[in-house]
């Protein structure tokens, strides 16, 4: 049973997930939180009544990054299993096959900027502090977490912000690309299940397709790209075939 991460779903908007994060007061990852992260995400990605899913911190903080007071309590070889166990959840976020929404509220730091950018999709209160924040600490990011940042803004932009840890603003956030929407602070997690409510009556298969076959454009060679999107086309194709045909 997970103590730290809850996957919520409601009568009230069918096919639609909350994957929620709870470990007041900043949601801080653990080594625990990181593998309940990558269960929950497996879990989601596998119902069938799951269409879309909001990655949530709750209305306070969406999450202030890894738990550094732990961090400092490691030894090297223990070190290493966290940065590995802290890679293999993002990608679990980032590897859901259904469309996904970060509803950022209060801050995004560190790890926790990493986690929304796992997600295909971010919203954020208005109010909300973001930051690569890591070095503040002598630490380094998640080499995924900055492949995602560098895609998103830049790769010089990127070595700011990671060099640097500054804080920066929603409204940066936004002009980055960072966000993808900006919305005042109580409206956040509302805006994200109107999102992600836009997907649930989507082929699941064709949806799963789409979203590898995009972020795939950024990890293969062009023909290695081709092939594997001719094979999901095909899969696909033959998945569906009856409602393509009408038979």
């Amino acid at each position: 049973m997970s103590e730290f991460v809850e996957v919520h779903t409601s009568a009230q908007v069918p096919g639609v997930a909350t994957l929620v994060l709870s470990r007041p007061p900043t949601n801080a990852l653990t080594r625990q939180v990181y593998r309940e992260i990558g269960e929950a995400a497996v879990e989601v990605s596998a119902r069938d009544d799951i269409a879309a899913v909001v990655l949530f911190g709750g209305h306070e903080i969406f999450c202030a990054g890894d738990d550094v007071p732990e961090l400092r309590t490691l030894i090297a070889s223990e070190a290493e299993v966290f940065a590995r166990v802290r890679h293999d959840a993002v990608q679990a976020v980032s590897a859901i096959a259904k469309p996904t929404v970060a509803a950022v509220t209060g801050y995004a730091l560190g790890s926790g900027l990493a986690l929304a950018l796992a997600a295909d999709w971010r919203i954020s209160g208005d109010n909300v502090k973001f930051g690569a924040t890591e070095i503040l600490a002598g630490l380094v990011p998640d080499g995924g977490g900055l492949a995602r940042l560098a895609r998103t803004v830049g790769v010089s932009r990127a070595k700011e912000l990671a060099y640097s840890g500054r804080f920066f603003d929603a409204e940066e956030a936004l002009a980055l690309g960072l966000v993808d929407e900006m919305v005042a602070p109580d409206g956040v997690y509302d805006a994200a299940i109107g999102w992600a409510a836009r997907f649930v009556d989507a082929s699941p298969a064709a949806m799963a397709a789409a979203k590898v076959s995009i972020d795939d454009i950024g990890a293969l060679g062009p023909a290695e790209r081709a092939a594997a999107d001719h094979r999901r086309f095909a899969e696909v194709f033959a998945a569906g075939r009856d409602s393509i045909t009408g038979r």
